[in-house]
């Protein structure tokens, strides 16, 4: 064997070129600046859609009563709860998922800010002539109503009719239960119930 050690010097300080990490801090300084400047001149932020109304029907009634299994390795559509397909969410109650479908975060998955347009005044106005036209006002005559009145007098005239004729009913049936039937009337009077007490024969 050889006197010298065979392997590194780890002995001494490590020397740091103070130099060179100087020149690295200067760039990392400059990069930053100049993506902070490019962030600015990116120009507005993306321009999102008003408000507007639901084109579709909020279904929360269609699995109302249902018994489920729920497994924990189910996909999210098919766990308990209310699955939201655009944001990739399950929601567990009715009125949580309301407050989901209408709150900011689906409504910027959905391209849309939380600001509703303002309506012009023939906007409203058009609003106005098609819900005047929905309604159809010539299809309703006095004559129709007349026709209504009558018809409700006449069930409710009806009805009272059969109430009446139920209670003679039940009274002709509580007759026939409390008629005595034919008894000898010396047995009866020897058990004791020969006249109770009345004058009539």
């Amino acid at each position: 064997m050889s006197g010298n050690p065979v392997g590194i010097d780890n002995t001494s300080r490590r020397k740091f070129d103070k130099e060179e990490y100087l020149e690295r801090a200067r760039q990392r300084e400059q990069r930053e600046k100049e993506e902070a400047r490019k962030g600015k001149e990116r120009g507005p932020p993306v321009q999102r859609q008003p408000l507007k109304h639901r084109d579709y029907e909020v279904d929360l009634e269609s699995r109302l009563g249902k018994t489920q299994v729920v497994t924990p390795i189910a996909p999210l559509n098919q766990q308990a709860g209310y699955y939201c397909s655009v944001c990739e969410c399950v929601v567990k109650d009715s009125a949580n998922y309301l407050d989901h479908i209408n709150g900011k975060k689906h409504q910027r998955a959905l391209g849309m800010s939380m600001r509703v347009e303002r309506a012009s005044l023939e906007q409203v106005q058009k609003r106005f002539e098609a819900l005047k036209k929905r309604k159809d006002p010539s299809t309703f005559t006095e004559q129709d109503l007349d026709e209504r009145i009558m018809k409700q007098q006449q069930e409710e005239e009806e009805r009272k009719r059969q109430r009446k004729e139920k209670k003679k009913e039940k009274k002709r049936e509580q007759a026939a239960q409390h008629e005595p039937e034919d008894v000898d009337p010396d047995i009866a009077a020897m058990m004791g119930f020969g006249g109770f007490g009345s004058s009539k024969k």
